[in-house]
C-alpha cells in the first residue's frame, strides 16, 4: 500500500507532519478531515528512485534482539522528552536501518495513529515482540509510566546481548578450532595416508594395528564418505525428532545440565536470566502469576520450565514460591533463601535484581575460565590427532629400515 506524506495544522493551530499508508489521496484526505484536521499539503508516494527499495528478504526477516533494544532505547528518550508517541514512532521509522523492523514500526505507527494502544498494536506481530515485550509495554500504558518501562526494556536487553556476546565470544575459538582439526584430519586421511599405504603395502612386512586402522578409516573417507554424510544427517533428524517430545526434551536439558563445566555455565545463565526477566515484570507492576507464566517461556530448558511452573502453581494456592524452588535441582540455597526475603519483606523484586546481577558476574567468570582452559585442550587435541597420524605412517617404516639393516 502506497505511503503518503501530509502535513496538518490541530485545532490549536500546530502544524504536524507524518505518513499514513491509504488507497489514494482521497482516502487520506477524509481520513484527516474526519479527525478534525486542517489539511496543509498531501504528497504522493515517492516512486523510481526516489522511492523505497523493496527487496522481500530484506523487508520480511525478523530483527534480532540488537535492532529491538536500539528501538526500544530511542523511544523511550524521545517519549521521555515529550515527543507525541505518534511522532516518536514516525522519527524512529525514518532512522531505523533495519528494513524489517521499519516497516513493522510504521505499521504500528498508522494503529497508534488510529485510536489503538501501543501494547495492542505491537500484539499484532509476535515474531518482533515477544509475549515479555507485549506485557511490559502493557504495564506502562496501564501505569502510565511507558519511558521508564522502555527504559528497563532497553536495559534487560543491552545485559541480555552482553551476556550472549560473551558466551558467542567463548565459543567462537574451539568451535573454529574444531573445525579446521575436521579438515585438516579430512585432508590427511585422504591425501598423504594412501600414499604412505601404498609404499608400505610394497615394501611388505607386518604392519601395526595403528597403521591398519589408519587406512581403514582413509579407505572408508574416500570411497564411502557420501554414506557417512547420510549417517550424520540422519542422526541429526533423530536427534531433532526426539528433541521435539515432551519425554525426549526433558531427558536431552536434564543432560545438558550435568555436563561438566558447560552444565555449571547453563545452569548459572538459567538463573541470571530467570532472575532477571522475573525481577523486571514484578517490578514493572504486572501480577506474579502472569510474571511466572511468561517467564518460563524464556526458559529455554524443560528442566527451569518445570521448576516455574510448579512455584506458579504454588503461588495459585496462596503459598511463597521459595519452597517450590528449594525442590529443585536448579537453584541453590543462597538464590532461594534471597528470594524467600524478598517474599517476606515484600521487595522480591529488589532481590531478584541483586541476584541477576551476581549471576551475571558469575557467567562472566565461569566464561574466562572456560575460554581459558579450551584454548590448552583444543591444542592437545589438534597435536593428538596429527601425532597418531604420524605415528601410524612412520612407525612400520621404521621396523621395515630395520628389517632391511640386518
Amino acid at each position: 500500500m502506497p505511503v503518503f506524506e501530509y502535513r496538518v495544522r490541530d485545532r490549536s493551530g500546530k502544524t504536524l507532519k507524518s505518513q499514513v499508508e491509504a488507497e489514494s489521496m482521497a482516502h487520506v484526505r477524509d481520513s484527516l478531515r474526519a479527525k478534525g484536521l486542517m489539511i496543509v499539503d498531501i504528497k504522493p508516494p515517492k516512486t523510481g528512485l526516489q522511492g523505497d527499495i523493496n527487496i522481500p528478504f530484506l523487508n520480511d526477516r525478523p530483527p534480532g534482539l540488537k535492532p529491538i533494544a536500539i528501538f526500544s532505547r530511542q523511544l523511550a528518550t524521545l517519549i521521555n522528552a515529550g515527543v507525541p508517541l505518534v511522532q516518536a514512532l514516525t522519527i524512529m521509522q525514518r532512522q531505523l536501518e533495519h528494513k524489517g523492523l521499519q516497516n513493522v514500526v510504521k505499521k504500528v505507527r498508522t494503529d497508534v495513529e488510529a485510536g489503538t494502544p501501543l501494547s495492542e498494536a505491537i500484539a499484532k506481530y509476535p515474531k518482533v515482540f515477544n509475549r515479555l515485550y507485549i506485557n511490559l509495554v502493557r504495564a506502562g500504558e496501564t501505569s502510565g509510566t511507558l519511558d521508564s518501562v522502555l527504559e528497563r526494556i532497553s536495559d534487560f536487553q543491552e545485559k541480555d546481548l552482553a551476556l550472549r556476546g560473551k558466551i558467542k565470544g567463548a565459543m567462537t575459538y574451539p568451535v573454529i578450532v574444531l573445525v579446521f582439526a575436521v579438515l585438516i584430519t579430512y585432508v590427511l586421511l585422504t591425501t598423504v595416508v594412501p600414499q604412505f599405504g601404498g609404499i608400505l603395502q610394497q615394501l611388505g612386512g607386518d604392519l601395526p594395528l595403528i597403521t591398519r586402522i589408519l587406512m581403514a578409516v582413509s579407505d572408508f573417507l574416500r570411497t564411502k564418505v557420501l554414506l557417512l554424510v547420510v549417517i550424520v544427517g540422519l542422526l541429526v533428524v533423530a536427534y531433532q525428532q526426539y528433541y521435539k517430545t515432551k519425554q525426549g526434551r526433558h531427558n536431552i536439558d536434564e543432560i545438558k545440565l550435568k555436563i561438566p563445566v558447560f552444565g555449571t555455565l547453563l545452569r548459572r545463565t538459567a538463573i541470571a536470566s530467570f532472575a532477571r526477566t522475573f525481577g523486571l515484570l514484578i517490578s514493572s507492576g504486572v501480577n506474579i502469576i502472569e510474571s511466572l507464566e511468561i517467564t518460563k517461556g524464556t526458559a529455554n530448558n524443560a528442566i527451569v520450565e518445570d521448576t516455574i511452573e510448579n512455584a506458579k502453581n504454588v503461588v495459585m494456592v496462596g503459598e511463597q514460591m521459595s519452597g517450590s524452588l528449594a525442590a529443585s535441582p536448579v537453584f541453590p540455597p543462597m538464590v532461594v533463601s534471597m528470594i524467600a526475603i524478598g517474599e517476606e519483606t515484600g521487595a522480591l523484586d529488589t532481590m531478584l535484581a541483586k541476584v541477576a546481577d551476581f549471576y551475571d558476574r558469575e557467567v562472566e567468570e565461569a566464561v574466562d575460565g572456560l575460554t581459558a582452559a579450551i584454548e590448552p585442550i583444543m591444542i592437545v587435541f589438534l597435536g593428538g590427532i596429527v601425532g597418531v597420524i604420524v605415528a601410524g605412517m612412520f612407525l612400520p617404516m621404521f621396523s621395515i629400515i630395520n628389517t632391511l639393516s640386518k
